[in-house]
């Protein structure tokens, strides 16, 4: 029985630090399942399987903790960076933006609780105190990336291992904070006397009044005279509007019309637009058919097929640019990314992952489907040579020192804030330089979380051995009511003064309250009390931003301890 005996308890073993990992985070995980309240920690649980791994002297060598910690912070922040990187910049547009500030105030507030906290209830005289109320606040907004970078930043100050362990306290804060968080929604949902039912009608009204832009298909007959013997060009330059005409029948025969293609009086044209301009391209084009075309020409059959776009030639193109009707032949009528219907405008870039809609001669079709590759297979593929060149220039970027006054060190973005901003932007730019970033959502998914699990097993082990003297007999008690007052006091001032002054939507203010914190179970709350999509559009408007202030700020606390 030795043999076992040594494989629990030699820490120098490869075999012992994987068994250490391995049950870590399954107990974690497990244990992060069970619900309360209809509430669960999800992956966090791992964190305090940690503590109790360390607690019971179930640990490992520093240097490889260390490690595991730091490289799963490194991959769990690029993948954040990847996902949110389209939507980032276009979530600063329209109502966008002052949600966005909203979020700003409420991140800056969560940092102003925290220094009150620190000036009331704590020795200003003793070194550790502020370091630890930074772990309480991360625990607090819930939002493990910023508890990372911190603890990355401290180790600059402390590079012989004697860093304050902010990770008890944020262990402190972090199962009160989730509660806290779906509190605060429902006490503002009563300061503000809000009516489920109400909110209800609002989302409909304004759906039926400002409709998605998803494709909209109609056949119109053509009888403006002054559109005819005009050409689609000319048409479409007139209207200001994205259509496109995918088929036309004239003389009892349908074909592909292209750019120059001259419309009659009488023709009958299949149109695909945006819902929204539906209406005003029918009033002057010509009145809407409810009849299927009855006569269709044999010898040119015409079929929709739906292409995925697995080409890298392809990615980062414009429709525009690449001339489907008149060199191949074939109309997009729609475009599919993410699991959402996009109107094929003329700007519109194409992404590796992007599903496309087809019009046209069946060969025609065929030879747009070798273009753009067409290959499920090869979509299955991770570019993780994209992955990893991003982290490789995102650790560099994260270690370049800028100088600001009146700090007495260069800020560094650091392990987190590097690879963050790096990902952001090839999320975003990458098709520029030729770089595919697509992954599936679950391959995504599969890679944030395995870095997250071991961020969170390293820094529970590590944290293990003090834990229970941080908690019982030092200020465990004040990390926690701290915690909770830096997570409920902004949301209950910002929250409020969202409502009142700008009567935002009551289920999309719990969304943005539920990405100010980076928080899902929150959003899980919000999501079942609505029947529509505005608590998810209000979580995705603000998340990208907040994730980043929360982790760039980070590193400005500690540098201004």
């Amino acid at each position: 029985m030795d043999w076992i005996i040594n494989l629990f308890t030699a820490t120098d073993s490869v075999a012992h630090i994987i068994l250490l990992y391995a049950s870590v985070i399954f107990v974690g995980v497990m244990l992060g399942r069970i619900k309360v309240f209809g509430i669960n920690l999800g992956v966090t649980f791992v964190l305090f399987a940690g503590i109790l791994a360390g607690h019971l002297h179930f640990t490992g060598p520093q240097p490889v903790l260390t490690f595991m910690q730091d490289f799963g912070l490194v991959l769990f922040v690029f993948c954040i960076g990847l996902q949110v990187g389209p939507g980032f910049f276009e979530s600063f547009r329209a109502g966008g933006v002052r949600m966005n500030i909203l979020t700003t105030c409420i991140v800056l507030l969560n940092i102003a609780v925290m220094f009150g906290c620190y000036y009331l209830f704590f020795d200003t005289t003793t070194t550790q105190h502020l370091p630890m109320l930074i772990g309480t606040l991360y625990g607090a907004v819930t939002n493990t990336p910023g508890l990372g970078a911190a603890n990355e930043a401290l180790g600059a100050f402390f590079p012989n291992g004697n860093a304050p362990d902010i990770a008890s306290a944020y262990a402190c804060a972090y199962p009160l904070a989730v509660v806290g968080i779906i509190l605060s929604m429902i006490a503002i949902r009563y300061i503000c006397k809000v009516s489920y039912q109400a909110e209800e009608q609002q989302l409909a009204d304004a759906e039926a009044a400002n409709p998605h832009e998803k494709p909209h298909q109609m056949i119109l007959r053509v009888q403006n005279e002054f559109i005819a013997g005009r050409t689609l060009m000319e048409v479409n330059e007139f209207l200001k509007r994205d259509v496109v005409c995918t088929r036309i029948l004239h003389d009892g025969q349908i074909s592909i019309p292209n750019r120059d293609t001259q419309l009659h009086i009488g023709d009958e044209v299949l149109i695909v637009c945006a819902e929204a301009d539906a209406e005003p391209i029918q009033t002057f084009i010509g009145p809407r058919l409810e009849k299927e075309w009855e006569h269709v020409d044999e010898n040119m059959p015409m079929v929709s097929r739906r292409l995925v776009v697995t080409s890298q030639k392809i990615n980062g193109k414009t429709l525009a640019k690449m001339h489907f009707s008149s060199v191949y032949g074939v109309n997009i009528t729609r475009i599919t990314r993410h699991g959402i219907e996009l109107f094929a405008s003329r700007n519109h870039h194409f992404h590796v992952g992007d599903r496309v809609m087809v019009v046209g001669p069946e060969d025609n079709v065929q030879r747009v489907a070798e273009l753009f590759g067409d290959s499920q297979q090869r979509l299955n593929h991770p570019n993780i040579a994209t992955i990893f060149i991003g982290i490789f220039v995102g650790l560099i970027f994260g270690s370049i020192p800028f100088a600001i006054p009146g700090l007495p060190v260069p800020l560094k973005l650091g392990l987190a804030g590097g690879p963050l901003i790096i990902a952001i932007l090839i999320g975003r730019y990458g098709h520029l330089l030729k770089l595919v970033n697509y992954t599936t959502t679950s391959a995504n998914l599969m890679l944030r979380e395995t870095g997250l699990a071991l961020f969170l097993a390293s820094v529970g082990i590590k944290a293990g051995a003090s834990f229970w003297n941080t908690v019982v007999a030092g200020d465990g008690i004040k990390f926690v009511y701290c915690g909770f007052l830096i997570t409920v006091i902004p949301i209950l001032l910002v929250g409020t003064f969202a409502r009142l002054k700008y009567k935002i939507n009551y289920f999309t203010l719990m969304g943005m309250i539920a990405g100010s914190y980076t928080d899902p179970p929150a959003l899980a709350f919000a999501n079942g009390e609505c029947s529509k999509q505005a608590p998810a559009v209000g979580y995705s408007t603000v998340y990208p931003l907040a994730m980043f202030l929360r982790i760039f700020t980070a590193q400005l606390m500690v540098l201004a301890c």
